[in-house]
């Protein structure tokens, strides 16, 4: 069980953002669950997901006046099944409009099996995959 029931960020460009979270997330398994449009009985535009068959874990919230700078105090790291898939997030992330922000591999100042790959996303936010225990791939 995890111990988010869900997080929500603001973002500059729902458009832009949604294509960045698609690409990033599906090597993960996560897909988009919802998506939410102004007078369809909402107040903002969002994006929702999570995996299939679950409820939202993340989403993203368009704030069409701008959006708060992101610090670097505050970021997301998404579990990952499989090294494999970190690399493909990465990959996904620099594909789309992402930069690198530490790059992709072992990063055994986290622990001596801690694979990741940590990016910022379009809007500035920090972004990570992980996966922690020992992979076959």
């Amino acid at each position: 069980m995890s111990m988010v029931h869900h997080l929500s960020i603001a973002v500059g460009d729902l458009d832009r953002s949604a294509a960045f979270y698609n690409a990033v997330l599906t090597p993960l398994g996560y897909v988009r669950l919802w998506i939410h449009e102004v007078g369809a009985g909402y107040r903002e535009a969002a994006v929702g997901y999570g995996l299939p068959g679950a409820e939202d874990e993340f989403a993203i919230r368009l704030r069409s006046g701008g959006i708060p700078q992101s610090s670097d105090g505050f970021h997301v790291a998404f579990r990952a099944p499989s090294r494999g898939a970190v690399v493909a997030f990465y990959q996904a992330a620099l594909g789309n409009g992402g930069q690198d922000n530490g790059g992709s591999g072992l990063h055994p100042e986290y622990g001596p099996n801690y694979f990741a790959a940590f990016v910022l996303d379009p809007d500035g936010y920090r972004i990570e995959a992980a996966m922690t225990g020992v992979a076959p791939d």
